[in-house]
């Protein structure tokens, strides 16, 4: 671990699964305090999470009694995108009028209906990594990219020392693109690796599964190139999944991994995000509104 940054910031963690806690170990290899928050302000008691990782120094998160009395700053969110206003609306009152929130998280508005301070600033992350948590250990499937900003060209101070340990980590001005191209992958792979049931590499299968992808593919490119124009969208959302489903073959997607676990799944920050945007082009995703719709069956199975 680095020695602290000067004015470093203290970081809150909310959702401490496989790219929360290794974010958070980041973090801390960085130099920077961390704190775990639990869901509800009442369950906040003293004790230690412990995740070794494969290779590296074990991480310790110390969840301090004291944090209620310290306002959060900088929150790093990465809770599941159906979660999010459940475990973040108790904390509101705790964060700071101009607090920082790095919101790294699959799907797209999961903020939007959270009444956030005024002048708090919101930072987008998109990560490309694969990452899968057996119980304390941390497994990396495929340590790619991790893209994060805003709309500003500098980035703040606790970047630099953060992007030297945390591996594939790069400023990004342009974060909605980035972001538009991570959501488009997964509204491929996630709701077929949930509904075939299968690892991302059985997709590629030459037959059934990879004709869905290019239907699913199809469509979200016809959507995004009404957003976007044909000049800045290129039209390549299939090609890109087919990539990402060869160089993470053996990971489990989290939709999938939610609904193995009989948890509900992310699709209607995925998916769903992308049919509420077609209603706004008078446009209908007929293949994503089936795999929405059957997958929106399941999650009230598990319900």
């Amino acid at each position: 671990m680095l020695n602290p940054p000067k004015n470093a910031p203290h970081w809150h963690v909310l959702g401490l699964g496989s790219l929360g806690s290794l974010s958070a170990y980041y973090l801390l290899q960085s130099g920077f305090t961390v704190s775990v928050l639990p869901r509800a302000p009442t369950h906040l008691v003293a004790r230690t999470l412990h995740f070794p990782l494969p290779h590296t120094a074990p991480l310790t998160l110390s969840l301090r009694a004291d944090d209620q009395g310290i306002p959060i700053t900088h929150l790093w969110l990465t809770v599941k995108a159906h979660d999010t206003a459940l475990a973040l609306r108790p904390w509101l009152p705790h964060l700071a009028s101009n607090a920082t929130i790095v919101c790294l998280q699959n799907g797209m508005g999961t903020l939007d209906d959270i009444a956030l301070p005024a002048d708090c600033e919101v930072i987008y992350a998109s990560s490309t990594n694969g990452v899968w948590r057996d119980a304390d250990q941390i497994h990396i499937a495929a340590e790619n990219t991790t893209e994060i900003g805003n709309h500003s060209n500098t980035p703040p101070e606790w970047f630099s020392p953060l992007q030297q340990q945390f591996s594939g980590l790069h400023w990004n001005h342009n974060i909605d693109t980035a972001r538009w191209q991570k959501l488009t992958v997964n509204a491929v792979i996630n709701p077929l690796t949930a509904l075939y049931q299968c690892r991302n590499g059985a997709l590629l299968d030459g037959g059934e599964r990879e004709r869905a992808m290019e239907k699913l593919a199809n469509e979200i490119d016809q959507l995004c190139t009404l957003i976007f124009g044909h000049s800045n969208w290129q039209a390549d959302t299939l090609q890109r999944s087919l990539s990402i489903a060869r160089q993470t073959a053996r990971n489990t997607s989290s939709m999938l991994a939610d609904r193995l676990a009989g948890r509900s799944t992310e699709i209607e920050f995925i998916n769903g995000f992308l049919l509420r945007q077609a209603e706004k082009y008078d446009v209908v995703l007929p293949f994503n509104q089936s795999c929405v719709q059957r997958l929106q069956a399941l999650n009230q199975l598990s319900q």
